[in-house]
């Protein structure tokens, strides 16, 4: 099967994995040439997407229609493990997690009123996110999502972004928004008073659902709650526990301050 990527997929984390094709969830590898047969730098280049396959093990088109249709999704199989000192590794902790933390909230059953929204396609222009801001028209916004954390040995200091262990990340700029200070400088306020672990994003850079969300309808103060996240965007990810609970945390306490504003 010939496929592509949906959002930021690098080619160097897909070759040789198992995904799982369709509403059937008909198992495939992702292949290339193999390196027996490359020639010259062919064999330590990364391949481009547009060059791999999936193979689902069938012998013939006829028989791969059987099994799979043109614009079925793909995703990698990739269990979830716990692992180390309160680590775990799984696929698409981005955006999953905030989906996780949103569910546990809802369980809790907000004081006030609050609408939980759960985006789609923020990865091809956080088409989601803009249909929902107009539907819903908030006064505040919380963006729940993990970000690179490249707290990993060979990385300089000021280029790790965020790091494990340390806490929920807020950000104060990215590619997409320039965040609201009151929002920003509370949440610190507020994770000092609550014994929460916080710490800002250091690099400025990626993007999330904000970047829509904060110039839409008559203008939406937000604020994003990330997940510290090493080899997001991969089969993968790694992701702290004690982390998660500091983002939940965060996010219940903000949502309850600016709930009753």
């Amino acid at each position: 099967l010939k496929f592509t990527n949906v959002g930021g997929v690098d080619s160097k984390v897909v070759c040789g994995r198992a995904v799982s094709v369709g509403d059937n969830g008909v198992t495939g590898i992702i292949g290339q040439k193999a390196m027996h047969l490359c020639k010259g730098d062919e064999g330590s280049a990364c391949s481009e997407l547009g060059s791999l396959y999936i193979d689902i093990g069938a012998d013939s088109k006829q028989e791969a229609e059987k099994l799979v249709s043109i614009g079925d999704s793909v995703h990698f199989k990739s269990d979830y493990v716990e692992f180390g000192n309160n680590k775990i590794k799984t696929k698409a902790i981005d955006d999953r997690f905030g989906c996780a933390v949103m569910l546990k909230m809802l369980e809790a059953v907000p004081e006030y009123d609050t609408y939980f929204a759960f985006l789609v396609q923020e990865e091809v222009g956080c088409r989601g996110a803009g249909a929902a801001v107009f539907r819903i028209r908030p006064d505040y916004a919380i963006v729940l999502e993990a970000t690179t954390a490249s707290d990993i040995a060979f990385v300089e200091d000021e280029n790790t972004v965020c790091i494990q262990g340390n806490g929920a990340v807020v950000s104060f700029m990215d590619r997409s928004t320039v965040y609201d200070m009151e929002l920003f400088k509370g949440a610190f306020a507020l994770a000092k008073e609550n014994n929460i672990s916080i710490q800002p994003k250091t690099t400025v850079a990626g993007g999330n659902d904000a970047g829509t969300i904060h110039k839409s309808c008559e203008g939406v103060k937000t604020i994003a709650i990330s997940l510290p996240c090493r080899y997001i965007h991969s089969a993968t990810c790694v992701a702290d526990k004690t982390d998660m609970s500091a983002c939940y945390d965060l996010a219940r306490a903000l949502s309850e301050v600016y709930a009753n504003a």
